[in-house]
């Protein structure tokens, strides 16, 4: 297979980027650089992971958004979405007319036009699921490019253009720019779409389901009729979306009449057996937990046979993912106390993340960071979904915009509510124990806890 064309000559040209570090914004970076771009950027808190992996690929990092940074002009800017009017860059920006856009729609003309895409969207699952599409395609030799919201276990890297004309990207229903409040999804023109599930969220954009399913509308409006839809079998959001008019086949995952199906599955699915068209192809067999990853498993599968995988080969290939950093990322066992790391910050993402714990006692500790749960969108079904814990920690910092301990009505005496997040570094190492099963949710860096946590955990230990 050729090598995939590059729609933009690069050469000497000179691309600033206004909020460069976050995860997506980092990805446009690198692959920019990758192009032969001179690429420099700015955002407001410029630390590592992220500032030390854009310096390494000789990225000129600038710290805050005041207007000399644009002197000289850079060529073109591509401005994040975290950028608002009022911006001392932002207005210097447009004042001085030089050319700007938006991070996806400098992706889709730079490098997309002329590939196959294959976009991974959905309220929940896109990281992990676009991690293992771009994995099986690499195992199956096809070198794909790709550009994840997370770092896949089994590359070094979030984002790279590839060898191939196969693109993976976690296809993310948030706004595009200040100036363009289309979904990003909308930019990418996919040839296979994954359409993992729809919720409400995103409060700070959306209205309600109904403007989010829109959004999910225009993308399903953009894929061609030789492409492929895979779904769940059972989403009503997506059965309301996809009746406004689709022109392109679909292809329901877990749905044996139709295709890619899992049976003979273990206890938290770390293993399985998968069947096409009712014919066994295979079993994987995984360090994943939990039937959503399952069923992220099954949609891979079939976005991967989309693009010529045989699913034997995509089967063989998942039984070696390592996973993704930060999705029930295991942090270590100490003194018999198993510690995870997880991105879920909407009440079904926490659900399903205590759901696919291992046996023992179920401890959450959740900061309720995203701008959904800040402003109490989601604090009405919050509380079934941290049920299933046998502890909850809870952190309410000031800025919270409700009350934590109306969950109290619930959870009684398994809810403990900290104002500062030193308290739970107090009460944990006394409160946990023996076969604990502890996950650290949040949708941030939860002001270092996780470490700090596992530091206190074997000082514990070390003094008996």
């Amino acid at each position: 297979m050729s090598s995939p064309p590059m729609a933009d000559s690069a050469t000497d040209r000179h691309l600033h980027i206004l909020g460069i570090c976050g995860t997506f914004m980092g990805g446009v970076a690198a692959l920019a650089r990758e192009l032969g771009y001179r690429v420099t950027g700015s955002d407001q808190n410029v630390y590592p992971p992220m500032s030390t992996q854009l310096e390494a690929l000789g990225i000129e990092l600038t710290e805050g958004w005041e207007a000399d940074q644009l002197d000289p002009a850079p060529d073109e800017v591509v401005v994040g979405n975290a950028m608002t009017r009022g911006k001392p860059v932002v207005e210097a920006l447009l004042e001085g007319a030089i050319p700007y856009t938006s991070g996806p729609a400098w992706l889709a003309r730079a490098l997309l036009r002329d590939r196959w895409v294959i976009a991974v969207a959905g309220t929940h699952g896109k990281t992990t699921t676009a991690g293992m599409v771009a994995w099986i395609l690499e195992y199956a030799g096809l070198a794909p490019g790709f550009l994840i919201g997370g770092v896949p276990g089994n590359f070094p890297v979030s984002a790279r253009l590839g060898e191939t004309p196969f693109f993976v990207i976690e296809a993310d229903e948030y706004d595009s720019a200040f100036f363009d409040k289309r979904s990003k999804f909308v930019h990418y023109a996919p040839r296979t779409a994954i359409l993992n599930n729809l919720e409400f969220d995103h409060a700070d954009i959306f209205d309600d389901l109904a403007a989010i399913q829109r959004q999910f509308h225009h993308l399903v409006r953009t894929i061609p009729a030789s492409g492929l839809i895979i779904r769940p079998r059972d989403c009503p959001a997506l059965d309301e979306t996809l009746a406004m008019g689709y022109w392109t086949p679909t292809l329901s995952v877990n749905d044996p009449a139709q295709g890619v199906a899992a049976s003979n599955e273990s206890e938290g699915a770390t293993a399985f057996d998968v069947t096409v068209a009712g014919e066994a192809v295979g079993r994987v067999s995984w360090s994943m937990r939990g039937v959503h990853n399952r069923d992220n498993a099954l949609a891979a599968i079939a976005a991967a046979r989309h693009a010529g995988v045989a699913p034997a080969v995509a089967v063989e290939a998942l039984s070696r993912f390592k996973g993704m950093r930060r999705r029930l990322e295991s942090l270590g066992e100490i003194n018999g106390i198993q510690l995870y790391d997880d991105f879920a910050h909407h009440p079904t993402a926490i659900r399903t993340t205590l759901e696919a714990l291992p046996p023992g006692r179920r401890i959450a500790v959740l900061e309720p960071r995203s701008n959904s749960m800040r402003m109490g969108a989601h604090r009405e079904a919050l509380p079934e979904a941290l049920a299933l814990a046998d502890q909850v920690y809870l952190y309410v910092p000031a800025h919270l915009e409700w009350d934590g301990r109306r969950l109290e009505a619930v959870l009684g005496s398994r809810l403990k509510v900290a104002r500062e997040s030193q308290a739970l570094l107090e009460w944990l190492p006394k409160e946990l124990q023996a076969g604990d099963q502890v996950a650290i949710m949040s949708n941030g860096g939860f002001e270092g806890i996780h470490q700090k946590l596992v530091h206190l955990l074997q000082e514990r230990s070390n003094h008996g």
